[in-house]
């Protein structure tokens, strides 16, 4: 059977580069699917795929829609019976200047209700020894919380227990609450907790199943890259290309799974821990 991959955040960056690994290293037969939220963009960046490989297919996918999630997996059903590869790379960026206030609702729209959302839609459509990859951070451990907002997302086990946490900590960014408390400034922080949390609670769902059809749920950290954005924040000079940050999530999905990256997260092949404490796992 062909194989279908979709990535989503891919007319750029680490997203474009996701799909240019995948067309060369899969088959002529298969499909990747290159998927953004502009029609221009993604056209442009399908005609600049290089020659050979898989076929890329550009469709419009803005995870920031609410319904945008189902309807584009019914059509993945719908032609091709089910999907191999996903790789949720779909992000809102946010500068140093940005007022958390001012984004808040668009941001978490975009990078958690858009990611349990793709995670809803196309879980079901995974098929045997196939991948559903979140592409976070490694800020997304509670390390990087304090010790009192920690059950916020600790042990959680359903999607929509996640929506509900992020949700509320959406509401006191926007209340000025979270500012006043112990929720850190930097908006990214929590936002990227609550996506591997998201990855942890359907893990906590699937496992069994997923683990004996040898399916890959996980988050992944693609470490610093080097990209416009990166560089408002830190100097990133050194820090590797796009394409060469995308070998290491490429291999992830393409070679055999490791069962202990199961619903973890995972970065240069070695699980990051969730909870402080937790020994790190090869």
């Amino acid at each position: 059977m062909n194989r279908v991959a979709v990535v989503t955040g891919a007319t750029q960056g680490l997203g474009l580069a996701l799909v240019e690994g995948l067309a060369q290293r899969l088959s002529t037969g298969d499909t990747v699917y290159l998927t953004g939220r502009d029609h221009e963009r993604i056209q442009q960046a399908v005609e600049a795929m290089p020659a050979g490989g898989a076929h890329v297919r550009g469709e419009v996918f803005d995870v920031g829609d609410p319904e945008a999630a189902a309807r584009f997996a019914d059509l993945v059903r719908e032609r091709h019976g089910g999907v191999d590869i996903v790789f949720g790379n779909a992000v809102m960026r946010v500068g140093p200047d940005d007022d958390p206030r001012a984004i808040i609702d668009t941001y978490t729209e975009v990078n958690n209700f858009g990611t349990t959302r793709l995670l809803r839609a196309f879980a079901p459509l995974v098929r045997d020894d196939g991948s559903l990859i979140v592409v976070a951070s490694s800020l997304g451990t509670l390390k990087q919380l304090a010790p009192v907002l920690h059950h916020h997302f600790d042990g959680l086990t359903a999607l929509d227990e996640v929506d509900e946490q992020v949700a509320a900590w959406r509401d006191a960014v926007k209340d000025g609450s979270a500012r006043s408390g112990a929720w850190p400034g930097f908006v990214n922080i929590p936002s990227k907790i609550a996506q591997v949390a998201a990855v942890r609670a359907l893990a906590s769902q699937r496992r069994d199943g997923d683990l004996t059809r040898g399916i890959l749920l996980a988050a992944v950290c693609p470490g610093m890259i080097n990209t416009p954005t990166s560089a408002l924040w830190w100097d990133v000079s050194d820090a590797p290309t796009p394409a060469t940050a995308a070998i290491a999530l490429l291999d992830l999905v393409l070679e055999p799974g490791k069962p202990e990256h199961y619903g973890e997260l995972v970065r240069f092949g070695q699980v990051v821990p969730f909870t402080p404490g937790t020994a790190a796992r090869r």
